[in-house]
């Protein structure tokens, strides 16, 4: 396998998904990279707008950008139907794109309308925004015993918390009934 700057296949992933006209935005690790401080990161995830008659022609788009890529068909027909996600792997590298089957609620509707472009390697990329990421992490905290979500909520609070909507990340906190993890570590005032 040789090495890659995970940020080059993410931009092809963008462009093919631009390129579909799919509405998409970059969450996990790699957002991090963007709205907290940098982390390690072993994949890129991304909430892609998919539906079934999307199927074929992504599937064949991603199988080009190499040798001995690995996707399954039936397995993004079944995100689609079921919701949840799917795996793209990058057989020259060996990095993985999870892609998550965007869902039809108010908060999901939302953070795709707030997504915000930022110029990787030269190309636009659609990432999650910060306060969106941040009600992300909490969702994740609330059903994953890991720590790692609520270091990334600190991170992107130490990083990016100036620049922050606080008045809409508490408004969702209230809403999706994140209040108690929210409060364990930390504050929006």
């Amino acid at each position: 396998m040789q090495n890659i700057d995970p940020r080059e296949l993410l931009v092809s992933v963008a462009e093919i998904l631009d390129d579909l006209k799919m509405p998409y935005l970059v969450t996990g690790g790699m957002a991090i990279l963007v709205w907290g401080r940098p982390r390690f990161t072993a994949d890129i995830d991304i909430v892609v707008e998919l539906g079934i008659k999307d199927i074929s022609i992504l599937t064949a788009l991603l199988v080009q950008l190499g040798k001995a890529n690995y996707i399954d068909k039936n397995m993004i027909e079944g995100a689609v139907r079921n919701g949840g996600e799917f795996n793209f792997i990058h057989g020259e590298t060996g990095v993985k794109v999870d892609f998550w089957v965007a869902k039809n609620d108010m908060f999901e509707n939302m953070r795709m309308k707030r997504r915000v472009a930022k110029k990787i390697l030269g190309k636009k990329v659609y990432f999650i925004s910060p306060e969106d990421l941040i009600i992300s992490k909490l969702q994740w905290a609330k059903i994953s015993p890991s720590t790692r979500h609520i270091e990334d909520v600190e991170s992107i609070l130490k990083i990016s918390g100036g620049k922050l909507d606080k008045k809409y990340v508490k408004s969702w906190i209230a809403k999706l009934n994140l209040k108690n993890i929210f409060a364990r570590p930390f504050t929006l005032d």
